[in-house]
Protein backbone atom coordinates (compact mmCIF):
# COMPACT_ATOMS: atom_id res chain seq x y z
CA UNK A 1 0.00 0.00 0.00
CA UNK A 2 0.99 3.28 -0.68
CA UNK A 3 0.41 6.01 1.38
CA UNK A 4 0.03 9.71 1.01
CA UNK A 5 -0.66 12.79 2.72
CA UNK A 6 -0.61 16.86 1.97
CA UNK A 7 1.57 19.53 2.22
CA UNK A 8 -0.72 22.59 1.80
CA UNK A 9 1.02 25.66 -0.27
CA UNK A 10 -1.23 28.45 -1.74
CA UNK A 11 -4.19 27.84 -3.71
CA UNK A 12 -2.77 23.97 -4.76
CA UNK A 13 -0.23 22.06 -2.52
CA UNK A 14 1.31 19.06 -3.65
CA UNK A 15 1.09 15.49 -2.42
CA UNK A 16 3.64 13.98 -0.32
CA UNK A 17 4.64 9.94 -0.33
CA UNK A 18 5.12 8.60 3.10
CA UNK A 19 7.49 5.69 3.06
CA UNK A 20 8.52 3.78 6.06
CA UNK A 21 11.66 1.37 6.39
CA UNK A 22 12.88 -0.46 9.52
CA UNK A 23 15.91 -2.30 10.03
CA UNK A 24 18.47 -3.36 12.28
CA UNK A 25 19.88 -1.18 14.66
CA UNK A 26 19.83 0.73 17.98
CA UNK A 27 16.43 1.81 18.25
CA UNK A 28 15.42 5.54 16.71
CA UNK A 29 13.16 6.90 14.93
CA UNK A 30 14.74 9.10 11.93
CA UNK A 31 12.60 11.44 9.63
CA UNK A 32 14.20 12.43 5.92
CA UNK A 33 12.33 14.80 3.79
CA UNK A 34 12.90 18.93 4.78
CA UNK A 35 10.50 18.31 7.99
CA UNK A 36 9.73 21.25 9.94
CA UNK A 37 9.64 21.34 13.63
CA UNK A 38 6.05 20.36 13.67
CA UNK A 39 6.81 17.69 11.94
CA UNK A 40 9.63 15.96 13.53
CA UNK A 41 7.95 16.29 16.66
CA UNK A 42 5.88 13.84 15.76
CA UNK A 43 7.83 11.45 16.33
CA UNK A 44 7.03 11.43 20.00
CA UNK A 45 3.48 11.88 19.86
CA UNK A 46 3.20 8.79 17.00
CA UNK A 47 5.19 6.69 19.52
CA UNK A 48 2.86 7.18 22.12
CA UNK A 49 -0.45 7.16 20.17
CA UNK A 50 0.52 3.75 18.86
CA UNK A 51 1.65 2.18 22.08
CA UNK A 52 -1.78 3.86 24.03
CA UNK A 53 -3.90 2.61 21.15
CA UNK A 54 -2.81 -1.14 21.71
CA UNK A 55 0.07 -1.88 19.13
CA UNK A 56 3.37 -2.30 19.55
CA UNK A 57 5.88 -0.02 18.04
CA UNK A 58 8.67 -1.71 16.76
CA UNK A 59 12.34 -1.99 18.70
CA UNK A 60 14.38 -1.54 15.48
CA UNK A 61 15.75 1.72 13.96
CA UNK A 62 12.41 3.43 11.91
CA UNK A 63 13.63 5.85 9.23
CA UNK A 64 10.61 8.02 7.96
CA UNK A 65 10.73 8.99 4.08
CA UNK A 66 8.67 12.34 3.10
CA UNK A 67 9.05 13.11 -0.52
CA UNK A 68 9.76 15.22 -2.63
CA UNK A 69 12.70 15.61 -0.52
CA UNK A 70 13.30 18.84 -1.56
CA UNK A 71 9.50 20.15 -0.67
CA UNK A 72 9.13 21.81 2.92
CA UNK A 73 6.45 19.82 5.51
CA UNK A 74 4.84 22.18 7.66
CA UNK A 75 2.37 21.02 9.96
CA UNK A 76 1.08 18.40 12.07
CA UNK A 77 -1.15 16.47 9.80
CA UNK A 78 1.45 13.97 9.25
CA UNK A 79 0.90 12.09 12.39
CA UNK A 80 -1.73 9.93 11.24
CA UNK A 81 0.04 8.71 7.91
CA UNK A 82 3.54 8.20 9.60
CA UNK A 83 1.69 6.20 12.65
CA UNK A 84 -0.29 3.97 9.93
CA UNK A 85 3.05 3.66 8.04
CA UNK A 86 5.04 2.31 10.73
CA UNK A 87 2.40 -0.29 11.79
CA UNK A 88 2.04 -1.45 8.28
CA UNK A 89 6.38 -1.77 7.63
CA UNK A 90 5.82 -3.65 11.18
CA UNK A 91 3.82 -6.34 9.88
CA UNK A 92 0.83 -5.23 12.31
CA UNK A 93 -2.59 -6.80 11.89
CA UNK A 94 -5.50 -4.41 12.32
CA UNK A 95 -6.25 -5.95 15.73
CA UNK A 96 -2.68 -5.32 16.83
CA UNK A 97 -1.47 -8.87 15.88
CA UNK A 98 0.96 -9.94 13.37
CA UNK A 99 0.45 -10.58 10.24
CA UNK A 100 2.10 -13.75 10.01
CA UNK A 101 0.34 -14.82 12.76
CA UNK A 102 -2.97 -14.75 11.20
CA UNK A 103 -3.41 -10.95 10.42
CA UNK A 104 -4.37 -9.73 6.90
CA UNK A 105 -2.04 -8.23 4.55
CA UNK A 106 -2.59 -4.38 3.68
CA UNK A 107 -4.14 -3.94 0.14
CA UNK A 108 -2.22 -2.57 -2.71
CA UNK A 109 -3.97 0.43 -3.51
CA UNK A 110 -3.20 4.12 -2.87
CA UNK A 111 -4.53 5.96 -0.01
CA UNK A 112 -5.13 9.41 1.04
CA UNK A 113 -3.96 10.10 4.88
CA UNK A 114 -4.29 12.98 6.94
CA UNK A 115 -4.92 13.63 10.91
CA UNK A 116 -2.88 14.79 13.85
CA UNK A 117 -2.55 12.76 16.71
CA UNK A 118 -3.26 13.04 20.33
CA UNK A 119 -1.19 10.92 22.93
CA UNK A 120 -3.78 8.65 23.57
CA UNK A 121 -4.26 7.70 19.98
CA UNK A 122 -7.85 10.04 19.04
CA UNK A 123 -7.59 11.99 16.19
CA UNK A 124 -7.47 16.11 15.71
CA UNK A 125 -8.58 17.81 12.77
CA UNK A 126 -6.45 19.46 10.21
CA UNK A 127 -7.02 21.85 7.57
CA UNK A 128 -6.72 21.68 3.62
CA UNK A 129 -8.31 18.20 4.15
CA UNK A 130 -10.73 19.49 0.86
CA UNK A 131 -7.96 20.92 -1.02
CA UNK A 132 -6.02 17.45 -0.21
CA UNK A 133 -9.20 15.44 -1.30
CA UNK A 134 -9.45 17.32 -4.68
CA UNK A 135 -5.45 16.99 -5.59
CA UNK A 136 -5.56 13.17 -4.61
CA UNK A 137 -8.34 12.52 -6.87
CA UNK A 138 -6.81 14.17 -9.64
CA UNK A 139 -4.00 12.25 -8.86
CA UNK A 140 -6.02 8.80 -9.41
CA UNK A 141 -6.49 7.73 -5.85
CA UNK A 142 -9.67 7.07 -4.93
CA UNK A 143 -9.00 6.69 -1.01
CA UNK A 144 -8.93 8.81 1.83
CA UNK A 145 -8.50 8.75 5.42
CA UNK A 146 -9.41 11.76 7.55
CA UNK A 147 -10.26 12.96 10.84
CA UNK A 148 -14.42 12.59 11.31
CA UNK A 149 -14.91 16.18 11.84
CA UNK A 150 -12.88 17.03 7.99
CA UNK A 151 -14.85 13.89 6.52
CA UNK A 152 -17.80 16.06 4.74
CA UNK A 153 -15.04 18.33 3.55
CA UNK A 154 -13.34 15.40 1.69
CA UNK A 155 -16.04 13.59 0.59
CA UNK A 156 -16.87 16.66 -1.96
CA UNK A 157 -13.91 15.09 -3.97
CA UNK A 158 -15.39 13.33 -7.39
CA UNK A 159 -15.18 10.39 -6.41
CA UNK A 160 -13.05 9.91 -3.28
CA UNK A 161 -14.18 7.31 -0.67
CA UNK A 162 -13.68 8.68 2.44
CA UNK A 163 -13.70 7.04 5.95
CA UNK A 164 -13.41 9.46 8.82
CA UNK A 165 -11.98 8.09 12.28
CA UNK A 166 -11.84 8.96 15.48
CA UNK A 167 -8.74 7.20 16.70
CA UNK A 168 -5.87 5.71 15.06
CA UNK A 169 -6.92 2.30 15.71
CA UNK A 170 -10.16 3.12 13.84
CA UNK A 171 -7.63 4.37 10.81
CA UNK A 172 -5.54 1.44 10.68
CA UNK A 173 -8.75 -1.16 10.95
CA UNK A 174 -10.17 0.90 7.99
CA UNK A 175 -7.06 -0.34 5.15
CA UNK A 176 -7.75 -3.67 5.99
CA UNK A 177 -11.62 -3.51 4.87
CA UNK A 178 -12.99 -1.38 1.81
CA UNK A 179 -16.78 -1.77 3.00
CA UNK A 180 -15.74 1.23 5.46
CA UNK A 181 -14.97 3.35 3.37
CA UNK A 182 -18.50 5.06 1.68
CA UNK A 183 -18.89 7.49 -1.34
CA UNK A 184 -20.94 10.33 -0.96
CA UNK A 185 -23.67 11.67 -3.15
CA UNK A 186 -22.48 14.39 -5.65
CA UNK A 187 -23.71 18.10 -4.92
CA UNK A 188 -25.98 19.22 -7.38
CA UNK A 189 -27.13 22.78 -8.19
CA UNK A 190 -30.84 21.18 -7.18
CA UNK A 191 -29.70 20.59 -3.45
CA UNK A 192 -31.29 22.46 -1.19
CA UNK A 193 -28.69 23.50 1.92
CA UNK A 194 -29.90 23.49 5.60
CA UNK A 195 -31.59 27.32 6.06
CA UNK A 196 -31.96 27.98 2.64
CA UNK A 197 -35.78 28.90 1.57
CA UNK A 198 -36.70 29.62 -2.67
CA UNK A 199 -37.82 32.86 -4.34
CA UNK A 200 -38.98 32.40 -8.10
CA UNK A 201 -36.51 29.99 -8.55
CA UNK A 202 -33.61 31.14 -6.64
CA UNK A 203 -32.15 29.77 -3.05
CA UNK A 204 -31.75 32.72 -0.45
CA UNK A 205 -31.20 32.78 3.22
CA UNK A 206 -34.56 32.49 5.41
CA UNK A 207 -35.30 35.77 6.43
CA UNK A 208 -34.76 36.73 9.77
CA UNK A 209 -38.23 37.84 11.74
CA UNK A 210 -37.18 42.00 12.70
CA UNK A 211 -34.44 42.48 9.68
CA UNK A 212 -33.14 45.39 9.90
CA UNK A 213 -34.06 46.67 6.51
CA UNK A 214 -37.62 46.45 8.18
CA UNK A 215 -36.61 49.37 10.51
CA UNK A 216 -34.90 51.90 7.83
CA UNK A 217 -36.48 55.35 7.37
CA UNK A 218 -35.85 57.48 4.75
CA UNK A 219 -33.12 55.74 2.48
CA UNK A 220 -35.09 54.40 -0.44
CA UNK A 221 -31.59 55.63 -2.41
CA UNK A 222 -29.42 53.50 -0.17
CA UNK A 223 -31.95 50.76 -0.21
CA UNK A 224 -32.07 50.44 -4.29
CA UNK A 225 -28.09 50.45 -4.40
CA UNK A 226 -27.90 47.27 -2.50
CA UNK A 227 -30.61 45.60 -4.24
CA UNK A 228 -28.79 46.08 -7.82
CA UNK A 229 -25.59 46.03 -6.25
CA UNK A 230 -26.90 42.41 -5.04
CA UNK A 231 -28.53 41.36 -7.60
CA UNK A 232 -25.38 42.18 -10.45
CA UNK A 233 -22.71 42.04 -8.02
CA UNK A 234 -21.44 45.72 -8.65
CA UNK A 235 -19.37 47.79 -6.38
CA UNK A 236 -20.99 50.37 -4.13
CA UNK A 237 -19.13 52.75 -1.72
CA UNK A 238 -21.71 54.76 0.85
CA UNK A 239 -20.85 57.91 2.39
CA UNK A 240 -22.21 60.40 4.22
CA UNK A 241 -22.45 61.53 8.57
CA UNK A 242 -22.43 58.89 11.19
CA UNK A 243 -25.93 57.60 12.19
CA UNK A 244 -27.04 58.35 8.78
CA UNK A 245 -27.68 54.18 8.53
CA UNK A 246 -24.76 53.57 6.05
CA UNK A 247 -22.82 50.99 8.13
CA UNK A 248 -26.24 49.03 9.18
CA UNK A 249 -27.70 48.57 5.47
CA UNK A 250 -24.36 47.31 4.51
CA UNK A 251 -23.58 44.81 7.20
CA UNK A 252 -27.20 43.69 6.75
CA UNK A 253 -26.07 42.89 3.00
CA UNK A 254 -25.48 39.32 3.55
CA UNK A 255 -29.43 38.22 3.59
CA UNK A 256 -29.93 39.92 -0.03
CA UNK A 257 -27.12 37.28 -1.80
CA UNK A 258 -28.36 34.36 -3.35
CA UNK A 259 -26.62 30.90 -2.50
CA UNK A 260 -23.54 29.82 -4.53
CA UNK A 261 -23.96 27.68 -6.76
CA UNK A 262 -22.25 24.15 -6.56
CA UNK A 263 -19.21 25.19 -9.06
CA UNK A 264 -18.56 28.37 -7.07
CA UNK A 265 -19.17 26.53 -4.01
CA UNK A 266 -16.44 24.28 -3.93
CA UNK A 267 -14.05 27.28 -5.19
CA UNK A 268 -14.88 29.01 -1.60
CA UNK A 269 -15.05 25.65 0.01
CA UNK A 270 -11.03 25.22 -1.07
CA UNK A 271 -9.64 28.14 -0.24
CA UNK A 272 -11.94 28.07 3.66
CA UNK A 273 -10.44 25.11 4.31
CA UNK A 274 -6.55 26.30 3.58
CA UNK A 275 -7.08 28.74 5.68
CA UNK A 276 -8.82 26.00 8.61
CA UNK A 277 -11.98 27.72 8.94
CA UNK A 278 -13.97 24.53 7.78
CA UNK A 279 -16.28 24.05 11.05
CA UNK A 280 -16.64 20.50 12.43
CA UNK A 281 -18.70 18.34 10.20
CA UNK A 282 -19.00 21.37 7.54
CA UNK A 283 -19.02 19.99 3.48
CA UNK A 284 -19.92 22.62 1.03
CA UNK A 285 -20.01 25.91 1.67
CA UNK A 286 -23.19 27.44 -0.28
CA UNK A 287 -23.54 30.31 1.99
CA UNK A 288 -21.51 33.35 -0.02
CA UNK A 289 -18.79 34.65 2.72
CA UNK A 290 -19.10 38.07 3.97
CA UNK A 291 -15.85 39.58 5.60
CA UNK A 292 -15.14 42.75 7.50
CA UNK A 293 -11.84 43.24 8.14
CA UNK A 294 -10.68 45.71 11.08
CA UNK A 295 -9.18 48.89 9.38
CA UNK A 296 -6.02 48.26 11.08
CA UNK A 297 -5.60 45.24 8.81
CA UNK A 298 -2.06 44.41 7.22
CA UNK A 299 -1.32 44.42 3.50
CA UNK A 300 -0.59 40.86 4.41
CA UNK A 301 -3.89 40.26 6.26
CA UNK A 302 -5.65 41.61 2.96
CA UNK A 303 -3.71 40.09 -0.07
CA UNK A 304 -2.29 37.23 1.81
CA UNK A 305 1.14 35.71 2.72
CA UNK A 306 2.91 33.92 5.37
CA UNK A 307 5.73 31.30 4.57
CA UNK A 308 2.59 28.98 3.14
CA UNK A 309 0.81 31.51 1.41
CA UNK A 310 -2.03 30.98 3.09
CA UNK A 311 -4.87 33.33 1.97
CA UNK A 312 -5.91 37.04 2.96
CA UNK A 313 -9.10 38.68 3.56
CA UNK A 314 -9.73 39.25 -0.27
CA UNK A 315 -9.46 35.75 -1.19
CA UNK A 316 -11.25 34.47 1.72
CA UNK A 317 -14.53 36.84 0.45
CA UNK A 318 -14.17 35.10 -2.81
CA UNK A 319 -17.41 34.63 -4.42
CA UNK A 320 -18.96 36.34 -1.75
CA UNK A 321 -18.42 40.10 -0.29
CA UNK A 322 -15.48 42.65 1.12
CA UNK A 323 -17.11 45.39 3.32
CA UNK A 324 -14.74 47.72 4.75
CA UNK A 325 -16.56 50.04 7.10
CA UNK A 326 -14.68 53.67 7.60
CA UNK A 327 -12.99 52.64 4.82
CA UNK A 328 -11.17 55.71 4.64
CA UNK A 329 -9.24 54.68 8.14
CA UNK A 330 -7.58 51.69 6.61
CA UNK A 331 -3.98 52.07 5.30
CA UNK A 332 -3.78 53.49 1.89
CA UNK A 333 -1.36 50.62 0.95
CA UNK A 334 -4.51 48.15 1.56
CA UNK A 335 -6.86 50.42 -0.49
CA UNK A 336 -4.88 50.37 -3.68
CA UNK A 337 -3.58 46.65 -3.67
CA UNK A 338 -7.30 45.97 -4.53
CA UNK A 339 -7.40 47.56 -7.90
CA UNK A 340 -5.73 44.86 -9.63
CA UNK A 341 -7.41 41.51 -8.07
CA UNK A 342 -10.68 43.68 -8.36
CA UNK A 343 -10.01 43.70 -12.57
CA UNK A 344 -8.68 40.58 -12.54
CA UNK A 345 -10.11 38.75 -10.25
CA UNK A 346 -7.34 36.80 -8.74
CA UNK A 347 -4.10 37.64 -6.92
CA UNK A 348 -0.46 35.97 -7.26
CA UNK A 349 1.64 35.95 -3.88
CA UNK A 350 5.25 35.04 -4.07
CA UNK A 351 7.49 33.66 -1.15
CA UNK A 352 10.73 32.30 -1.41
CA UNK A 353 10.94 31.38 -4.50
CA UNK A 354 7.31 29.51 -5.28
CA UNK A 355 4.67 31.43 -6.25
CA UNK A 356 0.89 30.76 -5.87
CA UNK A 357 -2.34 32.38 -7.23
CA UNK A 358 -5.92 32.66 -5.28
CA UNK A 359 -9.04 33.17 -7.04
CA UNK A 360 -10.31 36.61 -5.55
CA UNK A 361 -13.57 37.43 -7.36
CA UNK A 362 -14.93 39.36 -4.79
CA UNK A 363 -17.57 42.18 -4.81
CA UNK A 364 -16.25 45.49 -2.63
CA UNK A 365 -18.38 47.34 -0.29
CA UNK A 366 -17.55 50.56 1.45
CA UNK A 367 -18.66 52.83 3.73
CA UNK A 368 -17.18 56.19 5.30
CA UNK A 369 -17.84 59.27 5.80
CA UNK A 370 -17.17 62.64 4.04
CA UNK A 371 -14.25 64.41 6.11
CA UNK A 372 -12.45 63.22 9.39
CA UNK A 373 -15.20 64.45 11.48
CA UNK A 374 -17.97 63.39 9.42
CA UNK A 375 -19.74 66.96 9.26
CA UNK A 376 -18.76 68.12 6.23
CA UNK A 377 -21.73 69.44 4.05
CA UNK A 378 -23.97 69.53 7.13
CA UNK A 379 -26.48 71.98 7.29
CA UNK A 380 -26.96 71.79 11.11
CA UNK A 381 -23.27 70.97 12.13
CA UNK A 382 -20.21 72.54 11.84
CA UNK A 383 -17.25 70.73 10.24
CA UNK A 384 -13.69 71.03 12.16
CA UNK A 385 -11.52 69.75 9.49
CA UNK A 386 -9.33 71.62 7.44
CA UNK A 387 -9.27 71.31 3.30
CA UNK A 388 -5.98 69.80 3.77
CA UNK A 389 -7.54 66.95 5.82
CA UNK A 390 -10.20 66.52 3.60
CA UNK A 391 -8.34 66.42 0.55
CA UNK A 392 -6.08 63.80 2.66
CA UNK A 393 -8.60 62.02 3.60
CA UNK A 394 -10.42 61.14 0.16
CA UNK A 395 -6.89 61.12 -1.51
CA UNK A 396 -6.87 57.62 0.12
CA UNK A 397 -9.04 55.88 -2.43
CA UNK A 398 -7.31 57.35 -5.57
CA UNK A 399 -9.10 57.80 -8.97
CA UNK A 400 -8.27 54.50 -10.11
CA UNK A 401 -9.61 52.67 -7.30
CA UNK A 402 -13.03 54.69 -7.54
CA UNK A 403 -13.11 53.97 -11.19
CA UNK A 404 -13.63 50.53 -10.50
CA UNK A 405 -16.32 50.82 -7.83
CA UNK A 406 -20.01 50.67 -10.11
CA UNK A 407 -22.29 52.60 -7.41
CA UNK A 408 -21.92 55.41 -5.66
CA UNK A 409 -24.53 56.75 -3.06
CA UNK A 410 -24.86 60.49 -0.77
CA UNK A 411 -26.49 59.15 2.52
CA UNK A 412 -27.97 61.75 4.36
CA UNK A 413 -29.50 61.80 7.70
CA UNK A 414 -33.38 61.25 7.56
CA UNK A 415 -35.57 64.37 8.31
CA UNK A 416 -36.66 65.12 11.97
CA UNK A 417 -39.79 63.15 12.11
CA UNK A 418 -39.62 61.45 8.90
CA UNK A 419 -41.74 58.19 9.21
CA UNK A 420 -41.23 57.18 5.50
CA UNK A 421 -40.17 53.26 4.96
CA UNK A 422 -38.59 52.20 2.52
CA UNK A 423 -39.96 49.60 0.18
CA UNK A 424 -38.75 47.24 2.27
CA UNK A 425 -37.98 44.30 3.70
CA UNK A 426 -35.53 41.73 3.01
CA UNK A 427 -38.08 39.56 0.62
CA UNK A 428 -39.40 42.61 -1.44
CA UNK A 429 -36.01 43.17 -2.24
CA UNK A 430 -35.04 39.40 -2.98
CA UNK A 431 -37.27 39.42 -5.52
CA UNK A 432 -35.95 41.65 -8.31
CA UNK A 433 -32.86 40.26 -7.34
CA UNK A 434 -34.09 36.65 -8.14
CA UNK A 435 -35.25 37.66 -11.43
CA UNK A 436 -31.79 38.87 -11.82
CA UNK A 437 -30.08 36.50 -11.13
CA UNK A 438 -31.76 33.88 -12.76
CA UNK A 439 -31.07 35.70 -16.31
CA UNK A 440 -27.55 35.96 -15.87
CA UNK A 441 -27.11 31.99 -14.61
CA UNK A 442 -29.19 31.82 -18.39
CA UNK A 443 -27.37 34.25 -20.15
CA UNK A 444 -23.35 34.07 -19.33
CA UNK A 445 -21.31 32.29 -16.15
CA UNK A 446 -20.44 35.04 -14.46
CA UNK A 447 -22.55 38.24 -13.26
CA UNK A 448 -23.39 41.86 -15.09
CA UNK A 449 -20.42 43.18 -12.78
CA UNK A 450 -17.78 40.60 -14.52
CA UNK A 451 -18.57 40.84 -17.64
CA UNK A 452 -15.76 41.32 -20.75
CA UNK A 453 -16.24 43.79 -23.60
CA UNK A 454 -17.07 41.67 -26.05
CA UNK A 455 -20.19 40.02 -23.44
CA UNK A 456 -20.90 43.60 -23.21
CA UNK A 457 -21.29 44.17 -26.08
CA UNK A 458 -23.17 41.10 -26.60
CA UNK A 459 -25.35 41.30 -24.20
CA UNK A 460 -26.18 45.24 -23.06
CA UNK A 461 -28.51 46.19 -25.81
CA UNK A 462 -29.45 49.55 -26.04
CA UNK A 463 -32.47 51.01 -27.09
CA UNK A 464 -32.27 54.06 -28.81
CA UNK A 465 -33.13 56.28 -25.83
CA UNK A 466 -30.72 55.08 -23.52
CA UNK A 467 -27.94 55.51 -25.95
CA UNK A 468 -28.62 58.88 -25.77
CA UNK A 469 -28.62 59.27 -22.50
CA UNK A 470 -25.19 57.08 -22.11
CA UNK A 471 -23.82 59.26 -24.67
CA UNK A 472 -25.29 62.86 -22.96
CA UNK A 473 -23.23 61.65 -19.38
CA UNK A 474 -20.32 60.54 -21.35
CA UNK A 475 -20.50 64.14 -22.09
CA UNK A 476 -21.49 65.83 -19.24
CA UNK A 477 -19.69 64.16 -16.57
CA UNK A 478 -16.64 63.27 -18.24
CA UNK A 479 -17.02 59.33 -17.93
CA UNK A 480 -14.21 57.28 -18.72
CA UNK A 481 -14.65 54.91 -20.83
CA UNK A 482 -14.55 52.03 -17.68
CA UNK A 483 -17.21 54.52 -15.93
CA UNK A 484 -19.43 53.91 -19.61
CA UNK A 485 -19.05 50.20 -19.64
CA UNK A 486 -19.88 50.31 -15.64
CA UNK A 487 -23.67 52.34 -16.93
CA UNK A 488 -24.08 49.71 -19.70
CA UNK A 489 -23.54 46.80 -16.92
CA UNK A 490 -25.41 48.90 -13.98
CA UNK A 491 -28.32 49.41 -16.57
CA UNK A 492 -28.35 45.46 -17.87
CA UNK A 493 -29.16 44.41 -14.27
CA UNK A 494 -31.42 46.95 -13.88
CA UNK A 495 -33.35 45.64 -16.79
CA UNK A 496 -32.59 42.29 -15.59
CA UNK A 497 -34.89 43.24 -12.39
CA UNK A 498 -37.53 44.18 -14.49
CA UNK A 499 -37.67 41.12 -17.17
CA UNK A 500 -36.68 43.33 -19.78
CA UNK A 501 -34.51 41.85 -23.07
CA UNK A 502 -33.46 45.37 -24.15
CA UNK A 503 -31.97 48.38 -21.75
CA UNK A 504 -34.01 51.30 -22.16
CA UNK A 505 -34.05 55.16 -21.02
CA UNK A 506 -35.40 54.67 -17.33
CA UNK A 507 -32.74 51.75 -16.66
CA UNK A 508 -30.00 54.16 -18.22
CA UNK A 509 -30.83 57.07 -16.55
CA UNK A 510 -30.77 55.14 -12.99
CA UNK A 511 -27.33 53.53 -13.94
CA UNK A 512 -25.83 56.88 -14.82
CA UNK A 513 -27.51 58.57 -11.80
CA UNK A 514 -25.79 55.90 -9.18
CA UNK A 515 -22.47 55.98 -11.13
CA UNK A 516 -22.75 59.98 -10.62
CA UNK A 517 -23.10 61.41 -7.00
CA UNK A 518 -24.15 64.75 -6.23
CA UNK A 519 -21.82 66.65 -3.78
CA UNK A 520 -18.69 65.04 -2.96
CA UNK A 521 -18.17 62.59 -5.39
CA UNK A 522 -19.44 65.11 -8.66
Amino acid sequence: MKIYSFSPFGYEGNLVSVEVDIRRGIPAIDIVGLADGAVKESRERMKSAIRNSGFEFPCERVLISLSPADLKKEGAGFDLPVALGVLGAAGQGPDGDGQKDGGRALPDESVLVMGELELSGAIRPVRAVNAAAWTAAANGIKRCVVPRANALEAAEAPGMKVFGADNLREAFSALFDDSRFSLAKEASDGDIPDGAEEVDGVLFMKAQAGSSFDEMYGQKTLLRACQVAAAGGHNLLAFGPPGCGKTLALQNFPALLPFLTVDEARSVTRIYSIAGLIGAGQGLIRKPPFRQPHMSASLEGMCGGGSQCRPGEISLAHNGVLFLDEAAEFRGSALQMLRVPLESGSVTLSRAGRTAVYPANFQLLMATNPCPCGNYGSEKKICLCSARSIELYWKKFSSPLLDRVDLRVKVDIPEEGSQMKCICSANDLRKGIAKAVKAQRGRQSVKNARLSPEETASFCVLSEEARERLDEAVLRHDFSPRAAAACKKIARTIADMEGSEKIMGAHMAEAVDFRRVSGLLS
